[in-house]
């Protein structure tokens, strides 16, 4: 049975004062919302993105709305550490303070193994699996030394659960993810720093589509337990979730946005 999305949920003031890093956040998909939704919740956000000037037009567009006091943008290419300490840099120079990181950049591709490059596996690895640890390995290292706390949310996918064809770089890379997760949080536990995981099926949003067959698309979507996709916000809701105090006991999880884990 095909069913709509629920109504928005409007914010709480759940994160009200803190300072928050979103990577891949340009744009209508995960990362967008989730900028979006933490600012609704109060945070200050700083949004990095590679592509520049989407970036640039996430940056105005989520100023005018909630301020350009609360919302702060740098390009980021996550395969570059330079750039990654630039941008934890900026988020302490800030903010004050970093509080949340959401390591959503990732790249997927399509390609059997027996054809896969080793140019193309090593591309999705890099930006997916090698970004989200240097992402993750910088929050950690200024969190610690701050002795504050703080919460790190990584994007897997249940494809690092499930097999589908075509998709073994996408997921080798995103069970790294959901490994990295859980072996982090036991270390960062010692600080009071908690690291989960959110782990989705099919959230819709215009680059998948781009990229994505329609009979692709409309077969992951026949398999859905509500008849439809995700709204990208639906699955920024889990991670503001996991960015809040309603999941203080909460670290090492990887938690299924779907009715399709394993």
């Amino acid at each position: 049975m095909t069913r709509t999305p629920p109504d928005y949920v409007p914010g709480h003031g759940l994160l009200t004062g803190r300072g928050a890093v979103v990577t891949a956040a340009a744009g209508a998909g995960i990362g967008g919302a989730t900028a979006r939704r933490l600012l609704e919740e109060g945070a200050r956000v700083l949004i990095s993105d590679a592509h520049a000037r989407r970036l640039k037009e996430s940056e105005a567009e989520l100023a005018a709305e909630f301020g350009a006091d609360r919302v702060t943008a740098l390009a980021c290419d996550v395969t570059d550490e330079t750039q990654v300490a630039a941008l934890f840099d900026l988020a302490a120079e800030r903010h004050g303070r970093l509080d949340i990181v959401v390591n959503n950049a990732g790249l997927g591709g399509t390609a059997d193994l027996v054809d896969m490059t080793d140019e193309q596996w090593d591309k999705v690895l890099d930006v997916t699996l090698n970004g989200t640890f240097r992402c993750t390995r910088a929050a950690l290292r200024r969190m610690k030394a701050a002795g504050a706390g703080g919460v790190v949310v990584n994007n897997a996918s249940v494809i690092g659960w499930r097999a589908q064809r075509g998709q073994a770089h996408y997921a080798a890379a995103k069970a790294g993810v959901m490994a990295l997760t859980r072996c982090a949080s036991l270390e960062a536990a010692a600080y009071g720093v908690r690291l989960n995981a959110v782990s989705p099926s099919l959230a819709m949003h215009p680059h998948l589509v781009k990229v994505t067959t329609p009979e692709l698309l409309a077969e992951l979507t026949s398999r859905e337990a509500f008849g439809r996709h995700a709204e990208p916000w639906e699955v920024a809701n889990v991670i503001v979730f996991l960015a809040s105090d309603y999941s203080s006991y909460m670290t090492g999880e990887v938690l299924s946005v779907s009715s399709r884990h394993p």
